[in-house]
């Protein structure tokens, strides 16, 4: 882990984008509170680190992914992989799982 920061240096390869997702709503908009079991896993968060891109099988070249570090993105329901570093949650998802950025 870095100074100063909260997130396990960790660096996604290819295409692959490291997500900090958000956190669960603890009780919905009128107020009532929400079990641990009733609370709905977001389907957004904050890009931590990127890939350096998909290989161009037929040039070569690397593909520049089109997210970047910081960005907030939505993503498909069962995106990526689960990891859990230094008591951080993180995902490791394919670029091709983020749906839409978020401006």
């Amino acid at each position: 882990m870095s100074k100063g920061s909260k997130t396990p240096a960790i660096r996604p390869l290819g295409d692959k984008i490291l997500v900090r997702r958000d956190e669960a709503q603890t009780k919905t908009e009128s107020g009532i509170y929400l079990p641990e079991t009733g609370k709905e896993r977001p389907k957004t968060g904050v890009v931590e680190a990127v890939g350096t891109g998909a290989i161009n099988t037929e040039t070569g070249s690397r593909i520049p992914l089109t997210v970047k570090k910081g960005d907030r993105v939505i993503f498909t329901s069962y995106a990526g992989t689960e990891v859990k570093l230094e008591g951080t949650e993180l995902l490791i998802m394919g670029e091709d799982d983020v749906l839409a950025i978020i401006d």
